[in-house]
């Protein structure tokens, strides 16, 4: 590349910088809506347990060992209990009174228990919200295993002593298969490269990806499509410019903008979210290749485009499935085989997976990769 050819798209990336620098609403769009959108996201995203479900208690089994149940349950900070009659008998009434989740203990639960043969307590969950309802269902399971656990010491502190007097007469091996059948057996886990276990870290390079991609493709496809509707595009295609320097030339500002944009929306998600970014070389280059592909996405959407209005169309035709489909939010593992090979195809897909990477390899570099011969 010569330097007339060196002169020609800096002459047009200055002419596409005035642009952007005089449209008031690009430059509000690139400025305050990227920062915005992190927070938005950020905030939204940054936990997630699900608490204050509003759910209804039915208690028809009035006796101390229910109570201690209930103060226990009443304490488990995902529900939001409200008391309800024992009267009420029709399922659809359950929730009826806007809840999600209706816990009903019946009459002689508290026998069942002592006899040795404990009734299952019915648990009535509002479907239509699948997330809310095992995030219920995962609440009371923990409590009924809190009480579980409270009610067994209760047990083994009102044994009678001719009860421990046998106990002392067992061998020591099979006292010791007693004790650890009664304790909740556990695995202990190990948390490789996110040891806080915080969701935002999950999130963050979907939010980053996903903000710089609807951005630079769309503004990108829109800046080609108005050049096209003005016939601005085809006066600059019949001088003496040649085809790859008017696109580069369109291509640099957008690059330029969307670099400044990498390092604002990785202070705020730094400072504000204290989310930590490894191996800055890898990271930019990561960005990089990610913006030149949006960019480039953005061209190819602006060259079916005759309008702004048919660009912004087939942008959010694009955008809308990479959303839901790139893994930024949710697991791919989870999506049908066939729907997991269609989202290789979209940058987003890989750009999440290229962007947690540096954090691995940073994980190993400092000796943090156990022995696992133990």
């Amino acid at each position: 590349m010569n330097s007339s050819s060196l002169h020609a798209i800096a002459s047009v990336a200055y002419k596409e910088f005035l642009h952007i620098y005089r449209d008031r609403r690009v430059l509000l769009l690139l400025l305050i809506l990227p920062p915005l959108f992190v927070l938005l996201f950020g905030h939204a995203f940054e936990t997630s347990e699900i608490s204050d479900v509003p759910a209804m208690l039915i208690n028809r089994d009035n006796n101390s060992r229910t109570q201690r149940f209930i103060d226990i349950v009443l304490q488990n900070k995902t529900f939001r209990w409200g008391q309800a009659s024992p009267e009420i008998t029709n399922e659809s009434d359950l929730l009826a009174n806007r809840v999600q989740a209706a816990l009903v203990i019946p009459q002689g639960w508290s026998d069942s228990l002592s006899a040795g043969n404990p009734k299952p307590l019915p648990l009535y969950l509002d479907g239509s919200d699948i997330n809310t309802a095992s995030a219920a269902e995962g609440g009371v399971q923990k409590s009924l295993a809190d009480f579980q656990v409270k009610e067994r010491d209760i047990i083994v502190e009102t044994l009678p002593d001719e009860v421990i007097e046998l106990g002392k007469k067992l061998p020591v091996q099979i006292r010791k298969q007693f004790v650890s059948l009664m304790e909740a057996w556990s695995a202990e886990s190990k948390i490789l490269y996110n040891p806080k276990s915080r969701f935002i870290d999950y999130v963050i390079p979907g939010i980053i990806g996903l903000i710089l991609q609807l951005l630079t493709v769309t503004l990108m496809a829109c800046t080609i499509a108005r050049e096209r509707e003005s016939g601005t595009l085809y006066q600059l295609m019949v001088t003496s410019l040649k085809r790859g320097e008017i696109v580069i030339g369109k291509i640099l500002p957008y690059l330029g903008v969307s670099i400044v944009l990498i390092a604002v929306i990785t202070l705020v998600a730094g400072f504000h979210f204290h989310v930590q970014f490894f191996q800055p070389p890898a990271l930019m280059l990561i960005c990089l290749l990610f913006l030149l592909c949006s960019l480039g996405l953005g061209l190819l959407i602006s060259a079916f485009s005759k309008t702004q209005t048919q660009a912004i169309q087939f942008s959010v035709f694009f955008l809308l499935p990479v959303f839901v489909l790139s893994g930024a939010f949710a697991p791919l593992e989870q999506l049908p085989k066939a729907i997991q090979y269609l989202s290789e195809v979209f940058p987003l897909t890989h750009f999440c997976r290229a962007l947690v990477a540096p954090a691995r390899a940073t994980d190993r570099s400092n000796g943090n990769d156990s022995d696992l011969s133990n």
